[in-house]
Parts: structure tokens; C-alpha cells; sequence
């Protein structure tokens, strides 16, 4: 039985971008705002723990995700359910995305056009 040792520069290259890769993720809005603010829903305050923090998110109070000042005045923590229900009202009530009807779109039938006529004729 042979023993391989351990390829030890492989090992420090492994762990020299691991600590690389948590550091470009400290940098992150998600953990920016995980730091400064309680792990907490701003709506439903639904407390949170390591075990089901992915189930936090950073909602972005403007709905403008390039907008990331550092003292995170425009972060808000939600849960999932609070994040896509908070978008779906922000589509409702016109924002970007939101589909519009076109201008001038009218109905061009009317189903119930002779339907005086038609009860007219019933025999009761």
C-alpha cells in the first residue's frame, strides 16, 4: 500500500482562494447589510439564524440595485415572501418592468351584442 503525501502547494493555493473568494464576498452589499443590521424581516419580523439565513435578502428600498451606499441606507432585510411580495407591488402600481396596456387597445366584439333580442323571443 503506497501513501501519496499531500500536495502542499495545491493545499495553499486552495486555502489562498478561499480566503480570497470570502473576502470579495465581504465586500458585497448582501454582507454589508448582513453586518449592520439585525437578522430580522422589516415586515414580518421573522428572526433568522445561521441554519436559514439564505432565506434573508437585501431588498434595495429604490429598487435600484446599483445604488449601494456603504452605511446602507438604502438596504432594507425581508424574508423571501415579504422580498417578492414587496415587488410585486412595486410592478402593480407602475414601476420599471410593469407591463402597460397599449394606447388604444379597445374591444372589438361585444358578446352579449343582441342578447335583449334573444331573451325577447324566449317562449316562457
Amino acid at each position: 500500500m503506497v501513501i501519496k503525501k499531500p500536495d502542499n502547494a495545491k493545499l495553499d493555493r486552495i486555502v489562498a482562494d478561499a480566503r480570497r473568494n470570502a473576502e470579495q464576498r465581504e465586500l458585497g452589499y448582501r454582507e454589508q447589510a448582513l453586518k449592520l443590521y439585525p437578522w430580522i424581516c422589516g415586515r414580518c419580523s421573522r428572526e433568522f439564524t445561521r441554519a436559514n439565513l439564505r432565506e434573508l435578502t437585501v431588498h434595495h428600498r429604490n429598487h435600484d440595485h446599483d445604488f449601494n451606499p456603504p452605511d446602507g441606507s438604502n438596504w432594507e432585510l425581508l424574508c423571501v415572501y415579504c422580498h417578492d411580495n414587496e415587488h410585486s407591488r412595486y410592478l402593480d402600481h407602475g414601476g420599471s418592468g410593469a407591463a402597460k396596456p397599449e394606447a388604444g387597445a379597445v374591444a372589438t366584439g361585444n358578446p352579449f351584442a343582441d342578447l335583449k333580442g334573444m331573451l325577447s323571443g324566449r317562449k316562457s
